[in-house]
């Protein structure tokens, strides 16, 4: 499903709202809330939305636990760094408990930093299927997504949840096509007159995951959104 929106203000505030509402079904449901964050731009005004009082008050973040979805092997004072992005849009402004946010310790070897991500999201969740309760995700320009890039290995991996990307400058690690199409709900936000051509490239081209590793992405019917603005949707040759 693909919701348009007029401009990147209005998909922040539609999925800041979302967040609320994934959350606090969650917590009625299941006692907890599990979310993977994306890095980039795309999602920072969207943490910034979630950080002010009416949706701040509206999660239960002592219930809370965040993830994220890729990070890139920079020191967490790098601005590149998706853990500092989060942290300072939003993690930073919300009551959710310190060892409630398991950010991705990438400062050293990849692979190293993959391999421990891994062990720490098989430990969490062990008593249940590995299901995020919702998961953000952004569209590069090249058709990425997370960090699963056109052509990588990773994009064809079949067990590991976790994998190292050391060929990405900087490099980088990822959940992996395993764990994120077990999620609950995942959510790709493009915004953007420059992800037009990939976007549709994605939603009209053939299926070839290692070409456009976003269309692998498929947790099942009724499971995946994407909230698109006006500029990025302006390349679909219809409304969806």
């Amino acid at each position: 499903m693909i919701r348009i929106f007029a401009d990147a203000e209005a998909l922040s505030e539609a999925a800041a709202a979302l967040f609320v509402r994934a959350a606090q079904r969650a917590v009625r449901n299941t006692g907890r809330f599990v979310v993977a964050l994306s890095g980039g731009q795309t999602p920072r005004r969207t943490y910034e939305r979630l950080a002010c009082p009416e949706c701040r008050d509206a999660v239960p973040w002592e219930a809370v636990h965040v993830f994220w979805g890729d990070e890139r092997c920079v020191p967490f004072e790098d601005p590149r760094r998706n853990a500092r992005i989060a942290h300072e849009a939003l993690l930073r402004h919300v009551p959710i408990p310190a060892h409630q946010v398991h950010p991705i310790p990438c400062e050293g070897d990849p692979e190293t930093a993959a391999v421990r991500y891994e062990a720490l999201l098989r430990s969490f969740f062990r008593e249940a299927p590995p299901r995020f309760d919702l998961v953000f995700l952004g569209l590069g320009e090249d058709g990425h997504t997370a960090s699963l890039f056109p052509s990588h290995p990773a994009v064809t991996e079949p067990r590991r949840w976790v994998a190292a990307v050391p060929e990405a400058d900087p490099p980088r690690v990822t959940l992996t096509l395993p764990i994120l199409n077990q999620a609950r709900r995942v959510v790709f936000l493009v915004t953007g007159a420059r992800k037009a051509e990939i976007l549709r490239a994605v939603w009209e081209g053939p299926f070839d995951p290692l070409r456009w590793p976003a269309q692998g992405v498929r947790p099942g019917p009724g499971r995946i959104l994407w909230m698109v603005d006006a500029e990025a949707a302006a390349g679909l040759s219809r409304i969806w």
